[in-house]
């Protein structure tokens, strides 16, 4: 099958009530995950964090893939696209998004990161032609004003030195490179061939050896914080931020294209600041309510853009 075959990827509308249940759940569960994760790094290396994550998340995945009766094996061909796909979204993506949050604070970092939408929208115009509609162009530039008013609001409130920041920054966008990658991998033709729970699974336990080889590297032995609030952590991290999330995620890439599905990430940080100020006594002003309502505005002119339906691709010998 060609590219452009593969562009027919992307067609669906995200109003259909599957797929925006499923964006409004991704995006409620990862806003929850910033804070989280920012726990996560008070006493233990990020490197062997993300490892303790993606053991739990593998493990559970490969049980939902004997509940639903899935392979369980991978043919030859496919172990390189479990490779990549592993190392793109479930280590390199993880290590800059963490490494990120030593350096600034998680809100700036959830915010960055609804920038995913603009490298998934080219990625997938250029790689898979999935179409870049004229509501989806509209909605992001409001949707970017809106963020740019959020960053504002979180960097004069962040402690963080310029040096800090611009390193955060740098850190945080090799996270989204790695996360717009591994979103159009696996909606390529050769990833899309495989049991999709299947190629998660695997991908995931590819993710562990790697993380668990980089951290013994960088950090030494083990280190696990044996804080109740640790666990627990990293155990919604593996299960809801990750094996509930991802086979929904990577299934809207396939349904309504990598760039409008990316839109949770719009939502996200949004998201965590509701939470932050339920949690963590978050004092609201005019720049981040005003971008908010822009983020929103954007996603919302964003998701009344609908493609055309899909055309029938023509067999290839």
């Amino acid at each position: 099958m060609s590219s452009a075959q593969s562009g027919q990827t992307g067609t669906a509308s995200l109003l259909e009530p599957r797929n925006f249940g499923s964006f409004l759940l991704v995006s409620l569960i990862w806003g929850g995950t910033w804070l989280v994760i920012r726990d996560q790094l008070s006493s233990v290396p990020a490197q062997w964090s993300i490892t303790y994550r993606f053991a739990v998340a593998a493990l559970g995945m490969f049980a939902l893939v004997a509940i639903r009766r899935e392979p369980l094996t991978v043919p030859r061909s496919g172990w390189g696209w479990v490779a990549l796909l592993g190392l793109l979204q479930f280590v390199l993506n993880f290590t800059f998004v963490y490494n990120a949050e030593l350096f600034i604070t998680s809100g700036l970092v959830a915010v960055m990161f609804a920038l995913l939408m603009v490298p998934n929208a080219i990625f997938g115009k250029l790689l898979l032609g999935q179409p870049i509609r004229r509501e989806f162009v509209i909605g992001t530039g409001i949707a970017a004003l809106g963020i740019a008013l959020l960053f504002a609001h979180e960097y004069r409130a962040s402690p963080a030195t310029l040096e800090d920041v611009l390193l955060g920054v740098v850190l945080t966008c090799g996270g989204i490179l790695a996360a717009s990658g591994a979103n159009i991998v696996q909606a390529m033709d050769g990833a899309k061939k495989l049991p999709f729970l299947t190629l998660l699974a695997w991908a995931m336990a590819f993710g562990v050896v790697v993380n668990c080889a980089m951290a013994w590297i960088s950090s030494g032995p083990p280190v696990f914080d044996p804080r109740p609030e640790y666990a627990a952590g990293v155990v919604y991290l593996g299960l809801l931020g990750s094996v509930c999330t991802f086979p929904l995620y990577y299934r809207l890439v396939r349904e309504v294209g990598a760039g409008t599905a990316a839109y949770s990430s719009v939502l996200v940080p949004v998201v965590a600041m509701v939470l932050s100020t339920l949690f963590e006594g978050f004092a609201w002003g005019p720049l981040s309510v005003a971008g908010a309502v822009l983020a929103m505005a954007g996603l919302l002119v964003a998701m009344r853009g609908r493609s055309a339906p899909p055309r029938r691709a023509t067999p290839e010998p």
